[in-house]
């Protein structure tokens, strides 16, 4: 079975895949603070039950990809993948900088070119809230990263003096008649403005209309606010973009394994 692990700044999604069957999902928080042996542990107990034989990494925490890798590997008795942008994506990163592109934004644009007709902008909700365009030649253009939902909700608690902590939560009404319902209606309703407004921008630049795919915990949430619906919610397109990628790296990974133990 295949372990994909997508490490974000707030959390570790995890998801085992038989074949191209998604069947077991755990969400871990990125803890830079637990050692290699405590990682090791939670594999363990999280996977007992189940043979793992592959494992990609996606990691944006450099702090965590080489000790998460390494927990990987003892525990499996295997040798993980890293996503970068060096490796076989079949899709063409048409980036200024192509080592720039997250690996997260890999995976999303992976998923998007296998599963969705093109062009296609992903949004991606997470501690950023990310656009990751691929046009109609399937190739990954570009995108945009703005502050995620919780992150505005955090920002707004510790860079101001009266502004209250505020759960995220649905929107009552776009005038706030106190002040928990104005910052929800600043940050939910701002969000959903801001979405409908890029996703026009970017159409116009592509010079036609695009498929909408959104993933990420608040996707749903956001879907409430917009003009324009999402063509797709998928919240496993992150995971099912690394599948993919491991996928076409198969053959690379069993050489790697081959050099290191013989």
């Amino acid at each position: 079975m295949l372990l994909c692990a997508d490490i974000g700044n707030t959390s570790i999604t995890l998801g085992l895949f038989a074949d191209e069957a998604l069947i077991e999902e755990f969400r871990l928080a990125s803890d830079k603070d637990l050692s290699l042996e405590e990682y090791e542990v939670l594999l363990k107990t999280l996977f007992k039950n189940y043979e793992v034989d592959g494992c990609i990494i996606s990691s944006v925490v450099d702090e965590l990809t080489k000790k998460f890798k390494q927990a990987v590997d003892n525990t499996f008795k295997l040798s993980s993948l890293i996503l970068t942008s060096k490796i076989k994506t079949c899709i063409k990163i048409c980036l200024d900088n192509p080592t720039e592109a997250g690996a997260d934004r890999i995976a999303n644009a992976a998923g998007a070119y296998i599963l969705y007709k093109k062009p296609v902008i992903v949004v991606d909700f997470g501690t950023a809230t990310t656009f990751d365009i691929i046009n109609s030649d399937g190739e990954f253009i570009g995108g945009i990263i703005s502050l995620g939902i919780m992150s505005q909700m955090k920002a707004l608690n510790k860079f101001t003096s009266k502004l209250p902590r505020t759960d995220v939560s649905i929107s009552p009404s776009a005038i706030g008649h106190n002040t928990n319902d104005a910052i929800l209606s600043g940050v939910i309703r701002g969000t959903a403005s801001m979405i409908d407004g890029l996703v026009e921008q970017c159409e116009k630049e592509l010079n036609e209309k695009a498929v909408i795919v959104a993933t990420g915990g608040y996707s749903g949430l956001i879907a409430n606010y917009l003009k324009r619906p999402f063509d797709f919610i998928n919240p496993t397109l992150t995971l099912e973009g690394l599948r993919y990628l491991y996928q076409i790296n198969k053959s690379d990974v069993v050489s790697e394994l081959e050099k290191v133990t013989h």
